[in-house]
C-alpha cells in the first residue's frame, strides 16, 4: 500500500436522486475502509429516498423506484453509519463539493449531526484535476490502465477511486506542483493530512463554501452583497441578514456554521453590556 495511515481511510460513493444538495436524497451508498494494516471492509446498501426517482437520473445510475422499494430509509441506517465513520478520514472522488455535504444533510434531516472536525478529507478528483485535467474513467485509464467498466455504479466508482488515489501517490511522488502564488512544493505524498490540504479547492467553514477562511483565518461570505466581509461583522451591524439565510434556500449545514457564529455574536454583545 502507498499509503501510509495512521487510522482508517473511508473511500465513498453515492447515488442520487439528483444533483441538488440541499433537497435530493441517496438511494445507493458504498463504502470502502481501508486499515492503516491495509486489510479493507466494505459496505454497499440502497436506500429508499421516500420520493420519485426521476427518469433522467435513473437513466444515469440504473436505479429505478422498484429497485429500491423495499429497501430501508436512511434514518434507518443512519446510527450504522456514524458508527462506520466514526474515527476515520474520508477520501472520494468530487466528493468535497456533492457527496460529502449531501450526505452531511441526510443527517441533519433527521437530526443528526455528521461530526467533520479533526477529519482529513481527501479528494481524488482536485488531484487528478490539478495534475493531470480529466473524469473517473479517464483517471482509471491513465493512472491504472483499465477500462472502468460499471462506471456510475457505487461499488465500481468507489474501488476505482481507491485504486486511482493509490497510483497518484506512487506517480507523484517527489513530483513539483507550483501554486498560483508561485510557491512550489511536492504535495502528493503518502500522509493523509498532506492530501486533504492538497485536494481542498477553498478554505471551506461550510461544505457549500458558503462561509470560507481568508487570509487572517477569519470567517467571510463568499456569495452575494457582502462576499469577502466578516461574517460576525455583518451579523453584528445586519442580524437581519442571518434572519433571511435561515429562512433562504441553503443547506442546513450553511444554516448550522452561522448559527454558530451568530450566537458568538450575540454572546459578545452579552458580555459587552456587563
Amino acid at each position: 500500500m502507498n499509503l501510509q495511515l495512521t487510522r482508517p481511510l473511508i473511500f465513498f460513493d453515492l447515488e442520487t436522486t439528483g444533483l441538488n444538495i440541499g433537497k435530493d436524497k441517496i438511494v445507493e451508498l458504498c463504502l470502502l475502509k481501508v486499515f492503516p494494516d491495509g486489510h479493507e471492509e466494505e459496505r454497499t446498501m440502497r436506500l429508499n429516498p421516500g420520493c420519485h426517482i426521476p427518469e433522467e437520473t435513473s437513466a444515469i445510475h440504473g436505479i429505478y423506484d422498484s429497485d429500491v422499494a423495499d429497501k430501508p430509509t436512511f434514518a434507518q441506517v443512519a446510527d450504522d453509519l456514524l458508527a462506520f465513520f466514526e474515527n476515520s478520514d474520508i477520501a472520494g472522488f468530487n466528493s468535497n463539493k456533492f457527496d460529502i455535504p449531501l450526505l452531511a444533510e441526510e443527517f441533519l434531516r433527521i437530526g443528526k449531526r455528521f461530526d467533520m472536525r479533526n477529519r482529513a478529507v481527501i479528494d481524488v478528483q482536485q488531484i487528478f484535476h490539478k495534475m493531470e485535467p480529466r473524469n473517473l474513467i479517464a483517471a482509471y485509464k491513465f493512472y491504472c490502465g483499465k477500462d472502468l467498466k460499471n462506471a456510475h455504479s457505487a461499488n465500481a466508482d468507489t474501488r476505482a477511486t481507491y485504486e486511482v488515489l493509490e497510483a497518484q501517490v506512487a506517480r507523484y511522488a517527489g513530483v513539483e506542483y507550483e501554486e498560483r502564488n508561485g510557491k512550489v512544493s511536492c504535495p502528493v505524498t503518502p500522509n493523509v493530512k498532506d492530501l486533504d490540504s492538497f485536494t481542498r479547492v477553498h478554505r471551506n467553514v461550510d461544505f457549500a463554501a458558503h462561509i470560507v477562511l481568508n487570509d487572517k483565518d477569519e470567517e467571510v461570505f463568499n456569495f452575494g452583497k457582502h462576499k469577502g466581509q466578516s461574517v460576525k461583522e455583518v451579523f453584528r451591524t445586519e442580524p437581519a441578514f442571518y434572519a433571511w439565510m435561515m429562512k433562504a434556500d441553503f443547506p442546513l449545514y450553511t444554516k448550522e456554521v452561522i448559527t454558530l457564529i451568530y450566537n458568538e455574536v450575540r454572546l459578545e454583545k452579552k458580555f459587552s453590556t456587563h
